[in-house]
């Protein structure tokens, strides 16, 4: 079974945040995201945690609980530079996904900067790139609901207090890439 990982960032201070629910079997991706659209306002395009009330946020959360995701989170400090922060991130999930033995990743677009994660993935994959069988690609967060999943983690772990503890059924491992 290929799981398929969907990856949002985030920043607190100097802590950059790279979230990736990375434990999507293919059997759920339609269920989970018929539950994502269904949590949408109406004419609401997408679900983005930063803009959505408190009572919205408890809503959302309390159907992501009952779900079987789990969400990675990759932690990097922001002082030289948030660009090197995201791709120590990027470079740590790429590795960590090919001993999950995942088949898909996704990354929420960031438009021209797109580039440098393409860069770390493939340098990460080296020359052995096909034979791991990883395709990635990024998407506009809009292009597809899982992506608002570790949107919505990485604000709760950035948020602390109550927002941790009520994400904290979805939060897998935590990699701290500032610690050898």
């Amino acid at each position: 079974m290929s799981l398929h990982a969907f990856v949002d960032e985030s920043r607190r201070n100097n802590t950059y945040l790279l979230a990736a629910a990375a434990v999507v079997p293919p059997r759920e991706l339609t269920r989970l995201r018929k539950l994502l659209n269904g949590l949408r306002m109406p004419n609401q395009r997408e679900l983005h945690f930063k803009k959505e009330t408190p009572a919205r946020r408890k809503q959302i959360l309390s159907a992501l609980v009952r779900t079987p995701v789990q969400v990675d989170l990759y932690l990097a400090c922001c002082r030289k530079g948030e660009e090197r922060a995201r791709q120590a991130c990027v470079a740590r999930l790429t590795g960590n996904l090919l001993d999950l033995g995942a088949g898909r990743l996704v990354l929420d677009s960031r438009e021209a900067r797109d580039e440098h994660d393409l860069l770390t993935i493939r340098t990460s994959l080296g020359k052995y790139a096909r034979g791991t069988g990883l395709v990635y690609e990024h998407l506009p967060s809009e292009g597809d609901p899982l992506l608002w999943i570790p949107d919505i983690v990485a604000w709760c772990y950035g948020a602390g207090d109550d927002w941790l503890r009520r994400a904290q059924p979805l939060i897998g491992n935590v990699v701290d890439t500032r610690k050898p």
